[in-house]
């Protein structure tokens, strides 16, 4: 990435809020709701009422304790929670409970981005923004919901670690799929239960100086996140490009126009005058509740999937990550995996099985999970061993395997119905369909014989055309090669 000569590397950090899926909220009583109508889960303590006093939720910090362990965290024997001090109109208190400078859990790591913190907070309450009208934007009037406010919260700090847009969005999918599989948080950004803010800088190449640094704030799909990022990289590129200065602020994305609005200078440390929190005590991390919260770890978190996908299966980097970050897909994938197995294979390698996956979600829908369509594991693996048998070609299973979503079923039975048995070249006449082709197009022929590869597609072509794609690719080839010398 340069600006005139100069190259330049972005260097980035995200900060997600995730929203725990205890039953009440984080320090009293009240039930979650997302969806209720607005202020019927309230009480003085979330209201802030002078008072009220709060009580840590010990599911919280349960969920916590298994977050920090899942990232590798080291977990605080002793933590504090801290006032954050600010005043808008969703924080009753005119102060946020939150942890600073001794949270639950530092360090730590997921994929290769290092982890700053996690820590424990509440949520602030939802404004909406609402004229008479009851338009959402250039109203004259505003309209807040207590229900979400004391909502748990994890906040997740990452190293200034990410290197790109697509690098941030992929980690993200990686830690939304980690959180999901810990069963702590739903993890829906539609709903706001995943927030990320993103921290932009971008330097001179080969420097460790790090650059002024802006904040992208509450971006709720990761698309915008990627899109938001590379729009800010872009218009600092263009500030430094011009003479002028990175202004250290906060800023809002609007993913339909691709637009970066100030919002705020960005507040630092001192400017919310944290102090320890005086109605609550330290939380402290006893063997107990890291026994408890090592138990309730799943076997295998999606980077050991990952990594073990890779590393057993022989799987391209890539998709091991793919089946990894999408459980559902890792999932189906290694129930076709097993079947394949049993059924003996016919030597099927896991990479040529999950070669099919693709195949399969293009028809079924890119989002969708293939557990949920008409083609079973056992029958995608059926259809992959046919293929490496040569019963029938790549091409008829493609056909195939299209019946199969819409109908179900044997793919051998579909095959049988449909006449899509592979042609060989010993009983099917193959080789006077390539001696057609050859005939037919003695010019790419001749290019063929003197040694011009390229040339041989119209006559693959050709042969595939008569035999409706039931003869196998490799086989066409070899045979023409094999007849023109």
């Amino acid at each position: 990435m340069s600006t005139g000569t100069v190259q330049y590397e972005p260097v980035i950090g995200l900060e997600i809020h995730v929203q725990l899926s205890t039953r009440t909220k984080m320090f009293c009583g009240c039930e979650l709701s997302f969806s209720d109508p607005p202020n019927i889960h309230t009480c003085p303590t979330c209201l802030g009422l002078p008072g009220a006093l709060p009580v840590v939720n010990e599911q919280a910090i349960h969920f916590g304790i298994m977050i920090g362990l899942a990232l590798g965290c080291d977990i605080a024997e002793r933590s504090l929670f801290h006032r954050k001090n600010y005043f808008y109109p969703d924080s009753p208190k005119a102060y946020q409970i939150s942890q600073y400078d001794v949270p639950l859990c530092l360090g730590g790591h997921l994929g290769d981005v290092r982890i700053h913190r996690v820590h424990l907070e509440e949520d602030a309450a939802k404004l909406n923004h609402l004229g008479a009208s009851g338009r959402i934007h250039g109203s004259d009037r505003s309209w807040v919901d207590f229900n979400r406010c004391g909502t748990p919260l994890v906040e997740i700090v990452s190293e200034p670690d990410i290197r790109s847009a697509e690098q941030a969005r992929e980690w993200l999918i990686l830690l939304r799929t980690t959180l999901r599989q810990l069963g702590v948080s739903d993890v829906d950004m539609s709903q706001g239960s995943l927030r990320c803010d993103a921290n932009v800088s971008i330097r001179p190449a080969g420097t460790t100086e790090l650059g002024t640094k802006t904040e992208l704030k509450n971006m709720n799909s990761f698309a915008f996140v990627a899109k938001g990022i590379e729009a800010e990289i872009e218009r600092q590129k263009r500030l430094l490009a011009a003479g002028e200065a990175v202004v250290q602020e906060t800023l809002h994305f609007d993913p339909i126009t691709g637009s970066l609005t100030p919002l705020r200078s960005k507040e630092e440390a001192h400017d919310y005058r944290y102090f320890p929190e005086p109605d609550l005590v330290p939380v402290l991390a006893t063997e107990g509740m890291l026994a408890a919260a090592r138990a309730d770890l799943p076997a295998e978190l999606p980077a050991e999937r990952a990594a073990r996908f890779e590393r057993e299966l022989g799987l391209h980097a890539d998709t091991a990550r793919l089946f990894a970050f999408r459980a559902e897909l890792g999932d189906y994938f290694e129930r076709a995996l097993a079947a394949a197995g049993a059924n003996g294979g016919a030597g099927l390698e896991p990479a040529e099985l999950s070669n099919w996956i693709a195949p399969l979600t293009e028809r079924i829908g890119s989002d969708a999970d293939p557990a949920r369509s008409k083609v079973t594991p056992e029958g995608l693996a059926a259809l992959a061993t046919m293929v490496k048998a040569r019963e029938v070609s790549r091409d008829a299973a493609r056909e195939v395997l299209t019946l199969m979503v819409s109908e179900g079923g044997d793919p051998r039975a579909i095959v049988e119905r449909e006449g899509l048995g592979a042609i060989s070249a010993e009983d099917d006449g193959l080789g006077e369909i390539v001696d057609r082709a050859i005939a037919a197009d003695p010019d790419a022929a001749e290019k063929v014989r003197a040694g011009n590869m390229k040339a041989i597609g119209p006559l693959v072509g050709y042969v595939m055309r008569e035999t409706k794609g039931r003869a196998d690719g490799g086989e066409i080839t070899r045979l023409i090669r094999e007849r023109l010398g």
